[in-house]
């Protein structure tokens, strides 16, 4: 292990990457939850309004996905943890003032809604599905007379499973980058940009496309708006805050956060989008990937930089 370089007595941004302690599952379980969280928002809210049929892609269709986003970031974060065979321990108590316990307790709770309002939907795909056993039936019947209810329940475990992915990196005060309480709000609306533009892939009629492409848009100049708020906010900080600040203002991960992040993630498809609201013919695909993959890329540029920042005493 290289010593780290001290100078002033402030935080060191040339600490080695390879000392981080979460790798590759902590990000991608993060990007993903925010992603399902971003789908199941914007389903559950335009079922509350009574607009399914006009916006079948965000209802119906783009749900289809959430359990296997679920599934796999769950698969994720149990492969980070080092006690495997104890997690179960996370379901014997509720911690009010712990971010792990309430993110275990949403994610029990929205996994199977999300496998519920999926299945309530499986006619949009196989149209002619039909349940084997007459209780599968019932069932059905009984949960579509409360579906709005149900769309209730899950508007509000999404944003606070969106808000969760940026809280639990929030509540370790010992890295400077992470404690701050941009990072929920941050996240969410990541979460939300994610999910707007997954929906324009599962969108069948130009007039639901051109709404997500208007959503996805405000939700991005959001983004861009706490991205700044953060800098601002670190730089007229302490001094480990500026140097947290400034691991992406001339330190390692510069060039990643702006072309990855900010170029490639947020401008260029914000741009696209733009250009296709005043009719240029563009392959609605590109944003959306674009979108994914700036979503992608931020969390795993915040989870490793915010490992690199520390206080030092």
């Amino acid at each position: 292990m290289r010593e780290e370089i001290i100078t002033s007595g402030r935080l060191n941004p040339h600490i080695d990457p390879h000392l981080e302690i979460w790798h590759w599952q902590i990000p991608l379980y993060l990007f993903l939850g925010g992603l399902a969280a971003g789908i199941l928002f914007f389903a559950a809210l335009y079922t509350i309004m009574g607009k399914e049929e006009k916006y079948p892609g965000a209802v119906r269709r783009a749900p289809i996905l959430v359990p296997f986003l679920l599934v796999i970031g769950l698969f994720a974060l149990f492969l980070d943890l080092k006690h495997k065979l104890f997690f179960w321990q996370l379901y014997t108590t509720i911690k009010f003032m712990s971010p792990m316990s309430w993110g275990a307790w949403t994610l029990m709770a929205i996994t199977p809604l999300s496998m519920i309002w999926a299945a309530l939907h499986i006619r949009d795909f196989f149209p002619k599905w039909d349940w084997k056993y007459d209780i599968l039936k019932d069932i059905e019947t009984e949960i579509l007379k409360y579906k709005v209810h149900l769309a209730w329940v899950m508007i509000v475990l999404s944003v606070i499973l969106g808000i969760y992915t940026g809280i639990l990196l929030s509540a370790f005060n010992a890295r400077p980058l992470w404690n701050t309480s941009i990072l929920g709000p941050l996240f969410l609306t990541s979460g939300l940009s994610a999910g707007a533009a997954t929906i324009l892939l599962f969108s069948k009629s130009a007039k639901e496309r051109r709404l997500f492409a208007k959503i996805d848009i405000l939700l991005i100049v959001i983004e861009l708006f706490l991205i700044t708020h953060l800098f601002m906010g670190f730089l007229a900080s302490t001094s480990v805050q500026i140097d947290a600040a400034n691991l992406f203002l001339g330190g390692p991960y510069t060039a990643p956060f702006w072309i990855f992040v900010v170029v490639l993630g947020m401008l260029i498809p914000a741009g696209l989008e733009i250009m296709e609201l005043r009719h240029v013919k563009i392959p609605h695909v590109i944003p959306v990937v674009l979108v994914l993959f700036g979503s992608l890329m931020f969390r795993f540029i915040i989870v490793y930089a915010g490992q690199m920042s520390r206080w030092l005493y």
